[in-house]
Protein backbone atom coordinates (compact mmCIF):
# COMPACT_ATOMS: atom_id res chain seq x y z
CA UNK A 1 0.00 0.00 0.00
CA UNK A 2 1.38 3.39 -0.95
CA UNK A 3 1.35 6.34 1.42
CA UNK A 4 -1.20 9.03 0.65
CA UNK A 5 -0.88 12.74 1.33
CA UNK A 6 -3.83 14.08 -0.65
CA UNK A 7 -6.84 13.08 -2.72
CA UNK A 8 -8.70 14.85 -5.52
CA UNK A 9 -12.45 15.31 -5.65
CA UNK A 10 -14.97 16.89 -7.96
CA UNK A 11 -18.72 17.31 -8.03
CA UNK A 12 -21.28 18.67 -10.45
CA UNK A 13 -23.66 21.57 -9.70
CA UNK A 14 -26.49 19.20 -8.86
CA UNK A 15 -28.35 17.61 -5.92
CA UNK A 16 -25.81 15.08 -4.62
CA UNK A 17 -24.98 13.87 -1.12
CA UNK A 18 -21.28 14.40 -1.91
CA UNK A 19 -21.93 18.10 -2.50
CA UNK A 20 -23.83 18.42 0.77
CA UNK A 21 -21.21 16.45 2.70
CA UNK A 22 -18.51 18.73 1.32
CA UNK A 23 -20.43 21.92 2.15
CA UNK A 24 -21.02 20.67 5.69
CA UNK A 25 -17.27 20.13 6.09
CA UNK A 26 -17.65 16.39 6.59
CA UNK A 27 -15.39 15.35 3.70
CA UNK A 28 -12.46 17.48 4.79
CA UNK A 29 -12.80 16.33 8.41
CA UNK A 30 -13.01 12.68 7.41
CA UNK A 31 -9.79 12.74 5.41
CA UNK A 32 -7.97 15.08 7.78
CA UNK A 33 -8.52 12.51 10.52
CA UNK A 34 -6.37 10.19 8.40
CA UNK A 35 -3.78 12.87 7.68
CA UNK A 36 -4.94 13.35 4.08
CA UNK A 37 -5.79 16.67 2.47
CA UNK A 38 -8.60 17.08 -0.06
CA UNK A 39 -8.00 19.07 -3.26
CA UNK A 40 -10.69 20.30 -5.63
CA UNK A 41 -10.29 19.38 -9.30
CA UNK A 42 -12.53 22.18 -10.52
CA UNK A 43 -10.70 24.84 -8.48
CA UNK A 44 -7.24 23.87 -9.76
CA UNK A 45 -5.33 26.41 -11.86
CA UNK A 46 -3.99 23.58 -14.04
CA UNK A 47 -6.25 22.94 -17.08
CA UNK A 48 -5.07 19.31 -17.23
CA UNK A 49 -6.23 18.77 -13.65
CA UNK A 50 -9.59 20.46 -14.30
CA UNK A 51 -10.10 18.21 -17.31
CA UNK A 52 -10.19 15.22 -14.94
CA UNK A 53 -13.69 16.34 -13.99
CA UNK A 54 -14.64 14.61 -17.25
CA UNK A 55 -11.80 12.16 -17.85
CA UNK A 56 -11.38 10.81 -14.29
CA UNK A 57 -7.67 10.71 -15.19
CA UNK A 58 -6.26 11.51 -11.76
CA UNK A 59 -5.24 8.73 -9.41
CA UNK A 60 -6.68 8.92 -5.90
CA UNK A 61 -9.74 10.86 -6.96
CA UNK A 62 -13.49 10.62 -6.45
CA UNK A 63 -16.43 12.20 -8.19
CA UNK A 64 -20.21 12.45 -7.99
CA UNK A 65 -22.35 14.09 -10.62
CA UNK A 66 -23.62 13.50 -14.12
CA UNK A 67 -23.10 9.94 -15.32
CA UNK A 68 -22.13 10.55 -18.96
CA UNK A 69 -18.49 11.58 -18.30
CA UNK A 70 -17.70 8.58 -16.04
CA UNK A 71 -19.43 6.21 -18.48
CA UNK A 72 -17.36 7.73 -21.30
CA UNK A 73 -14.13 7.48 -19.28
CA UNK A 74 -14.78 3.84 -18.38
CA UNK A 75 -15.67 3.01 -21.97
CA UNK A 76 -12.35 4.51 -23.02
CA UNK A 77 -10.42 2.24 -20.68
CA UNK A 78 -10.01 4.35 -17.55
CA UNK A 79 -10.14 1.97 -14.57
CA UNK A 80 -12.74 3.37 -12.21
CA UNK A 81 -15.36 1.86 -9.92
CA UNK A 82 -18.88 2.88 -8.97
CA UNK A 83 -19.13 2.65 -5.17
CA UNK A 84 -22.54 4.27 -4.73
CA UNK A 85 -25.44 5.71 -6.70
CA UNK A 86 -27.90 8.50 -5.88
CA UNK A 87 -31.21 8.72 -7.74
CA UNK A 88 -32.78 12.16 -7.38
CA UNK A 89 -35.38 12.68 -10.09
CA UNK A 90 -35.67 16.09 -11.68
CA UNK A 91 -37.74 18.14 -14.10
CA UNK A 92 -37.10 17.05 -17.69
CA UNK A 93 -39.08 18.53 -20.54
CA UNK A 94 -39.25 19.65 -24.13
CA UNK A 95 -40.44 23.25 -24.24
CA UNK A 96 -41.65 25.66 -26.92
CA UNK A 97 -43.07 29.16 -27.16
CA UNK A 98 -46.86 29.58 -27.10
CA UNK A 99 -46.68 31.15 -30.58
CA UNK A 100 -45.27 27.90 -32.03
CA UNK A 101 -48.62 26.14 -31.97
CA UNK A 102 -46.98 23.14 -30.32
CA UNK A 103 -49.19 21.99 -27.46
CA UNK A 104 -48.16 18.37 -26.93
CA UNK A 105 -45.64 15.77 -28.00
CA UNK A 106 -47.58 14.70 -31.06
CA UNK A 107 -47.31 18.26 -32.37
CA UNK A 108 -43.53 17.87 -32.62
CA UNK A 109 -43.83 15.80 -35.78
CA UNK A 110 -42.03 17.62 -38.59
CA UNK A 111 -40.84 20.41 -36.30
CA UNK A 112 -37.30 21.65 -35.60
CA UNK A 113 -35.79 20.67 -32.24
CA UNK A 114 -32.55 22.34 -31.15
CA UNK A 115 -29.61 20.28 -29.93
CA UNK A 116 -26.51 21.95 -28.43
CA UNK A 117 -23.24 20.73 -29.91
CA UNK A 118 -19.57 21.42 -29.15
CA UNK A 119 -17.57 20.31 -32.20
CA UNK A 120 -14.26 21.16 -30.50
CA UNK A 121 -15.01 19.18 -27.33
CA UNK A 122 -11.95 17.14 -26.34
CA UNK A 123 -13.81 14.70 -24.11
CA UNK A 124 -17.48 13.80 -24.40
CA UNK A 125 -20.16 16.24 -25.53
CA UNK A 126 -22.38 15.47 -22.56
CA UNK A 127 -24.77 18.36 -23.19
CA UNK A 128 -25.56 17.06 -26.68
CA UNK A 129 -25.98 13.52 -25.34
CA UNK A 130 -28.25 14.77 -22.55
CA UNK A 131 -30.44 16.73 -24.96
CA UNK A 132 -30.71 13.87 -27.43
CA UNK A 133 -31.71 11.38 -24.74
CA UNK A 134 -34.36 13.79 -23.48
CA UNK A 135 -35.68 14.38 -27.00
CA UNK A 136 -35.78 10.65 -27.76
CA UNK A 137 -37.65 9.99 -24.51
CA UNK A 138 -40.15 12.77 -25.17
CA UNK A 139 -40.85 11.61 -28.73
CA UNK A 140 -41.27 7.98 -27.66
CA UNK A 141 -44.15 8.91 -25.37
CA UNK A 142 -46.16 9.88 -28.46
CA UNK A 143 -45.00 7.03 -30.66
CA UNK A 144 -42.47 9.18 -32.52
CA UNK A 145 -38.72 8.80 -33.18
CA UNK A 146 -35.98 11.25 -34.07
CA UNK A 147 -36.68 10.50 -37.72
CA UNK A 148 -40.07 12.21 -37.32
CA UNK A 149 -38.50 15.58 -36.44
CA UNK A 150 -35.69 17.78 -37.70
CA UNK A 151 -32.77 17.87 -35.26
CA UNK A 152 -31.04 21.23 -35.58
CA UNK A 153 -27.51 21.18 -34.17
CA UNK A 154 -26.43 24.44 -32.54
CA UNK A 155 -22.64 24.65 -32.54
CA UNK A 156 -20.65 26.41 -29.83
CA UNK A 157 -16.90 26.80 -29.52
CA UNK A 158 -16.98 27.37 -25.76
CA UNK A 159 -15.41 24.61 -23.69
CA UNK A 160 -17.57 22.64 -21.25
CA UNK A 161 -15.39 23.40 -18.23
CA UNK A 162 -13.83 26.83 -17.84
CA UNK A 163 -12.10 28.02 -14.69
CA UNK A 164 -14.05 29.93 -12.10
CA UNK A 165 -13.49 33.65 -12.15
CA UNK A 166 -13.70 33.81 -15.94
CA UNK A 167 -14.73 37.37 -16.82
CA UNK A 168 -17.22 36.06 -19.37
CA UNK A 169 -19.33 34.69 -16.51
CA UNK A 170 -20.01 38.23 -15.22
CA UNK A 171 -19.14 37.31 -11.65
CA UNK A 172 -21.03 33.99 -11.58
CA UNK A 173 -19.37 30.62 -11.03
CA UNK A 174 -20.17 29.12 -14.41
CA UNK A 175 -22.04 29.43 -17.67
CA UNK A 176 -25.67 28.40 -17.23
CA UNK A 177 -27.09 25.99 -19.81
CA UNK A 178 -29.52 26.52 -22.69
CA UNK A 179 -28.15 29.85 -23.93
CA UNK A 180 -27.57 28.58 -27.46
CA UNK A 181 -31.02 27.00 -27.59
CA UNK A 182 -32.71 30.14 -26.28
CA UNK A 183 -31.00 32.33 -28.88
CA UNK A 184 -31.93 29.91 -31.66
CA UNK A 185 -35.54 29.90 -30.47
CA UNK A 186 -35.63 33.71 -30.41
CA UNK A 187 -34.18 33.85 -33.94
CA UNK A 188 -36.77 31.43 -35.25
CA UNK A 189 -34.17 28.76 -36.09
CA UNK A 190 -35.86 26.09 -33.96
CA UNK A 191 -39.32 25.37 -32.62
CA UNK A 192 -38.51 23.54 -29.37
CA UNK A 193 -35.67 22.25 -27.20
CA UNK A 194 -34.96 20.08 -24.17
CA UNK A 195 -34.35 21.38 -20.64
CA UNK A 196 -33.90 19.75 -17.27
CA UNK A 197 -33.30 20.44 -13.61
CA UNK A 198 -33.61 23.67 -11.69
CA UNK A 199 -31.96 25.76 -14.42
CA UNK A 200 -34.37 24.32 -16.98
CA UNK A 201 -37.50 25.03 -14.97
CA UNK A 202 -36.34 28.60 -14.23
CA UNK A 203 -35.76 29.23 -17.94
CA UNK A 204 -39.13 27.74 -18.91
CA UNK A 205 -40.78 30.02 -16.36
CA UNK A 206 -38.85 33.07 -17.51
CA UNK A 207 -39.94 32.84 -21.15
CA UNK A 208 -43.48 31.65 -20.42
CA UNK A 209 -42.81 28.42 -22.27
CA UNK A 210 -45.29 25.70 -23.12
CA UNK A 211 -44.19 22.45 -21.51
CA UNK A 212 -44.75 20.21 -24.52
CA UNK A 213 -43.70 16.97 -22.84
CA UNK A 214 -42.61 16.50 -19.22
CA UNK A 215 -41.19 13.15 -18.11
CA UNK A 216 -38.70 13.68 -15.28
CA UNK A 217 -40.90 11.69 -12.90
CA UNK A 218 -42.22 9.17 -15.40
CA UNK A 219 -42.92 5.70 -14.00
CA UNK A 220 -40.62 4.02 -16.54
CA UNK A 221 -36.96 4.48 -15.49
CA UNK A 222 -35.86 4.00 -19.10
CA UNK A 223 -37.71 7.20 -19.93
CA UNK A 224 -36.24 9.11 -16.99
CA UNK A 225 -32.65 7.92 -17.29
CA UNK A 226 -30.33 10.71 -18.40
CA UNK A 227 -27.09 12.40 -17.43
CA UNK A 228 -28.49 13.48 -14.06
CA UNK A 229 -30.60 10.44 -13.22
CA UNK A 230 -28.96 8.61 -11.51
CA UNK A 231 -25.66 10.14 -10.39
CA UNK A 232 -22.82 7.74 -9.50
CA UNK A 233 -20.12 8.15 -6.87
CA UNK A 234 -16.99 6.94 -8.64
CA UNK A 235 -13.39 6.41 -7.56
CA UNK A 236 -10.35 5.41 -9.57
CA UNK A 237 -9.40 1.75 -9.18
CA UNK A 238 -5.96 2.52 -7.73
CA UNK A 239 -7.52 4.52 -4.91
CA UNK A 240 -9.87 1.65 -4.12
CA UNK A 241 -7.18 -1.03 -4.34
CA UNK A 242 -4.55 0.84 -2.31
CA UNK A 243 -6.81 2.47 0.28
CA UNK A 244 -9.98 0.46 0.64
CA UNK A 245 -10.51 1.72 4.21
CA UNK A 246 -10.38 5.37 3.11
CA UNK A 247 -12.88 4.73 0.33
CA UNK A 248 -15.12 2.93 2.83
CA UNK A 249 -14.96 5.95 5.14
CA UNK A 250 -15.79 8.21 2.19
CA UNK A 251 -18.84 6.10 1.33
CA UNK A 252 -19.91 6.09 4.98
CA UNK A 253 -19.54 9.88 5.24
CA UNK A 254 -21.47 10.57 2.05
CA UNK A 255 -24.07 8.01 3.10
CA UNK A 256 -24.81 9.92 6.31
CA UNK A 257 -26.20 12.83 4.29
CA UNK A 258 -29.48 11.00 3.64
CA UNK A 259 -30.44 10.91 7.30
CA UNK A 260 -29.27 14.47 7.90
CA UNK A 261 -31.26 15.78 4.93
CA UNK A 262 -34.45 14.07 6.07
CA UNK A 263 -34.06 15.77 9.45
CA UNK A 264 -33.07 19.14 7.93
CA UNK A 265 -35.03 19.50 4.66
CA UNK A 266 -34.83 23.28 4.42
CA UNK A 267 -31.08 23.29 5.08
CA UNK A 268 -30.55 20.52 2.54
CA UNK A 269 -32.43 22.43 -0.16
CA UNK A 270 -30.54 25.62 0.71
CA UNK A 271 -27.22 23.84 0.16
CA UNK A 272 -28.41 22.29 -3.11
CA UNK A 273 -29.63 25.66 -4.34
CA UNK A 274 -26.32 27.27 -3.44
CA UNK A 275 -24.42 24.55 -5.28
CA UNK A 276 -26.43 25.05 -8.48
CA UNK A 277 -26.79 28.82 -8.15
CA UNK A 278 -30.58 29.12 -8.16
CA UNK A 279 -33.29 30.02 -5.67
CA UNK A 280 -34.52 27.40 -3.23
CA UNK A 281 -37.99 27.53 -4.78
CA UNK A 282 -36.46 26.27 -8.04
CA UNK A 283 -35.14 23.17 -6.25
CA UNK A 284 -38.52 22.37 -4.72
CA UNK A 285 -40.18 22.88 -8.12
CA UNK A 286 -37.64 20.95 -10.19
CA UNK A 287 -36.91 18.05 -7.83
CA UNK A 288 -40.21 17.81 -6.00
CA UNK A 289 -41.36 18.25 -2.39
CA UNK A 290 -39.59 15.05 -1.36
CA UNK A 291 -36.16 15.95 -2.74
CA UNK A 292 -34.61 15.81 0.74
CA UNK A 293 -35.73 12.18 0.98
CA UNK A 294 -33.94 11.15 -2.22
CA UNK A 295 -30.29 11.68 -1.39
CA UNK A 296 -29.45 8.12 -0.42
CA UNK A 297 -26.27 6.42 -1.53
CA UNK A 298 -27.23 2.89 -2.62
CA UNK A 299 -26.40 0.25 -5.21
CA UNK A 300 -29.77 -1.19 -6.14
CA UNK A 301 -30.13 -3.52 -9.10
CA UNK A 302 -32.56 -1.14 -10.79
CA UNK A 303 -30.04 1.69 -10.64
CA UNK A 304 -27.36 -0.46 -12.25
CA UNK A 305 -29.78 -1.63 -14.94
CA UNK A 306 -30.60 2.02 -15.67
CA UNK A 307 -26.90 2.70 -16.22
CA UNK A 308 -26.67 -0.28 -18.55
CA UNK A 309 -29.65 0.99 -20.56
CA UNK A 310 -28.14 4.46 -20.83
CA UNK A 311 -24.73 3.05 -21.76
CA UNK A 312 -26.36 1.26 -24.69
CA UNK A 313 -28.00 4.54 -25.78
CA UNK A 314 -24.65 6.34 -25.65
CA UNK A 315 -23.00 3.53 -27.62
CA UNK A 316 -25.75 3.52 -30.24
CA UNK A 317 -25.44 7.28 -30.76
CA UNK A 318 -21.63 7.19 -30.89
CA UNK A 319 -20.89 9.06 -27.67
CA UNK A 320 -18.68 6.37 -26.14
CA UNK A 321 -15.89 4.50 -27.92
CA UNK A 322 -16.53 0.91 -26.89
CA UNK A 323 -18.73 -1.58 -25.07
CA UNK A 324 -18.03 -2.48 -21.44
CA UNK A 325 -19.72 -4.44 -18.66
CA UNK A 326 -21.63 -2.00 -16.47
CA UNK A 327 -22.37 -4.68 -13.88
CA UNK A 328 -18.65 -5.42 -13.48
CA UNK A 329 -18.06 -1.66 -13.08
CA UNK A 330 -19.90 -1.75 -9.75
CA UNK A 331 -17.95 -2.46 -6.56
CA UNK A 332 -20.22 -3.13 -3.62
CA UNK A 333 -17.37 -3.67 -1.17
CA UNK A 334 -17.09 -0.17 0.36
CA UNK A 335 -20.85 0.26 0.75
CA UNK A 336 -21.18 -3.16 2.38
CA UNK A 337 -18.22 -2.46 4.66
CA UNK A 338 -19.67 0.92 5.64
CA UNK A 339 -22.99 -0.75 6.47
CA UNK A 340 -21.26 -3.35 8.64
CA UNK A 341 -19.33 -0.65 10.44
CA UNK A 342 -22.51 1.37 11.07
CA UNK A 343 -24.31 -1.73 12.39
CA UNK A 344 -21.46 -2.47 14.78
Amino acid sequence: MSSLDSVWYTRCPAPTPLSIAHQLGWIDRQFQASGVSVRSIRDSKDPAVRQSHFTHALDYSFRQGGNIPPIWARSGGRETRVVGITTTDEFQAVIALPSSGIANGADLRGRRIGVPRKPLEKTVDFQRATALKGIVSALSLDGLTHDDVELVYLDSAEASLIERGNAAFLGLKRRYPYGDELLALARGQIDAFFVKGAEGIVLANQIGAVVVSEFGFHSDPKIRINNGTPRPLTVDARFLDDHFDLVTELVATVGQVAGWAKAHPDDAVRLIAGEIGVGEDAIWAANGPEVHRHLELTLEDGQVEAFDHFKRFLLEWGFIPSEFDVFAWIDRGPLAAAARKAAA
